[in-house]
């Protein structure tokens, strides 16, 4: 190969990592425009790119420029560590013996699920205490009815296109004298549930796609409902957010929520491989909570033919006096931890 032609590719390879470079820039001023944040929904993904640009460009003329982008990068994906996805299990962590544990699952169930069954053996295999739901159809309507006696305690929120609505589901009661409710669109559902005395808000969230589309909008009007959330409350949801999102950061502030550490990446395209999704997805399936719940671990389960991966998350809920020391109390423990079934 000529020294021209190894000239030109070097020149078009530096123009593509500064590019990406201006990309990863911008996702960090997403608090001034949506369309910044949505560039840092891929903020892992470019980093990698601008990496493996940079790495043969330090033998080229660019080696400066290509060395201070390789640090760049390195810096990106430190923002986004508690993401990554983990390439072995993490160890588990003593659960309180002195306070029952419960269980939420989080699923985005995709509204024309070829494979309702696998989802409802999930249900039936880790018998959650309550679940939250996001692309609740009227086909999810007809099959949630399924075990309707083991989850009788439940609102379902249509969304105007009946498609994309969400769902609470409990095997615990609803406080006495208190009502679930939807909030505007169907995009967010909410009821108080008895959880051994102590009265929890517990809410799904279903957010659409970021700008252009309505995401920051639509988290303006869910301000209201997100400020009204109890004392002690968990909120899960497909957030179709990062975590290190000025979109995730808006929703926990309006709520007064600490967000959990991600489970892992959770979703990808439904034609690319589950293996893709694990190492390659992005993780945003978020679970929030404030007050005196504390959220023990979290787990991503198998397939169950929608586009998300389950997010299993266990917790414990402080009754009495018993006030948290510090606000990342209630952050998790563990996470991505390997799901079990509780009797």
């Amino acid at each position: 190969m000529t020294g021209a032609r190894l000239n030109m590719m070097a020149g078009l390879a530096f123009l593509a990592m500064t590019a990406l470079s201006a990309a990863l820039l911008a996702g960090f001023f997403g608090a001034l425009h949506p369309a910044f944040d949505s560039f840092s929904h891929f903020r892992i993904h470019l980093s990698v790119l601008m990496a493996l640009l940079a790495l043969p460009l330090l033998a080229s003329s660019y080696r400066l420029q290509s060395a201070a982008a390789l640090l760049f990068a390195v810096a990106c994906l430190a923002t986004t560590a508690s993401a990554l996805p983990r390439l072995w299990p993490q160890p588990a962590v003593a659960k309180p013996a002195d306070q029952i544990v419960y269980s939420l699952l989080q699923m985005n169930l995709r509204f024309n699920n070829p494979t309702p069954k696998k989802v409802l053996s999930l249900i039936g295999r880790t018998n959650p205490d309550v679940i939250t739901l996001d692309e609740v159809s009227a086909m999810w309507t007809t099959e949630l009815g399924y075990i309707a006696s083991a989850y009788p305690y439940r609102i379902l929120c249509p969304y105007p296109n009946r498609m994309f609505g969400v769902a609470l589901l409990s095997r615990r009661p609803f406080v006495a004298d208190t009502a679930p409710r939807c909030e505007p669109r169907g995009a967010m559902a909410t009821a108080t549930i008895d959880f051994g005395g102590s009265d929890v808000d517990v809410a799904a969230i279903h957010l659409t796609w970021p700008w252009p589309k309505e995401q920051y909008w639509q988290i303006g009007e869910l301000a209201q409902p997100l400020a009204a959330l109890g004392e002690t409350a968990i909120l899960a949801g497909d957030c179709n957010a990062v975590p290190w999102s000025a979109a995730v950061r808006r929703v926990a502030a309006l709520g007064g929520l600490i967000l959990m550490p991600s489970a892992g990446p959770t979703w990808i395209h439904r034609t690319l491989p589950d293996f893709l999704r694990r190492y390659a997805g992005l993780p945003i399936d978020q679970v929030f909570s404030k007050g005196g719940l504390t959220i023990l671990s979290s787990a991503r389960l198998e397939d169950t033919g929608s586009d998300h991966l389950p997010v299993l998350v266990e917790f414990s809920v402080r009754t009495g006096d018993k006030q948290p020391h510090d606000e990342h109390e209630s952050a998790l423990a563990a996470h991505d931890l390997q799901g079990r079934p509780r009797g």
